[in-house]
């Protein structure tokens, strides 16, 4: 079943980078962790695991690991994806359809997000922090929390035309 709102909210899905001091309800935490739950995976295998962080010292830590997660500091809370499949693209794959699927179930919520990527050491000193087992993957995150006044900015996009082309039409 579709319907314009439900079209309009994936669409307006947008980045935010800066959070307001509020926490995020149990209700919209719980239900983003059903979501994570019932997330389409490779071969329906479940190899990944999401830590949910709300501790405010641990949010900056991983902050300052190596990569593109700054955004952590300032967060009500940080989602971290770990897997452990043996071939990486399936793990990057799967990362990808998680993240997602916990920024539209925020949204639908009206909580902002931004994904963030750990690399370099980050993933290794991510894992540190954590407590996970060497055999895990970890390199994305998402930052959670209710945009900050004036955090959003205006959204460009390129014309339908110029970003989608029908194949096979002449």
């Amino acid at each position: 079943m579709t319907s314009p709102e439900s079209i309009a909210l994936i669409r307006s899905l947008s980045a935010v980078r800066q959070f307001a001091d509020r926490p995020i309800p149990r209700q919209a935490r719980d239900d983003i962790f059903e979501v994570v739950r019932w997330s389409g995976n490779a071969s329906n295998r479940q190899q990944f695991e999401v830590l949910w962080v709300e501790d405010r010292d641990l949010l900056q830590r991983l902050a300052g690991t190596e990569g593109y997660a700054k955004h952590l500091a300032g967060a009500a809370a940080g989602a971290v994806i770990a897997t452990w499949m043996e071939r990486d693209e399936l793990n990057a794959f799967d990362e990808g359809r998680i993240a997602e699927r916990i920024m539209l179930a925020a949204h639908a919520h009206g909580i902002s997000s931004c994904i963030g990527w750990l690399r370099g050491r980050g993933g290794e000193e991510a894992k540190q922090l954590l407590g996970l087992p060497a055999d895990r993957t970890v390199r994305t995150t998402i930052s959670l929390g209710f945009a900050a006044e004036g955090a959003r900015r205006g959204r460009r996009r390129r014309p339908t035309g110029e970003v989608i082309r029908i194949a096979g039409r002449s």
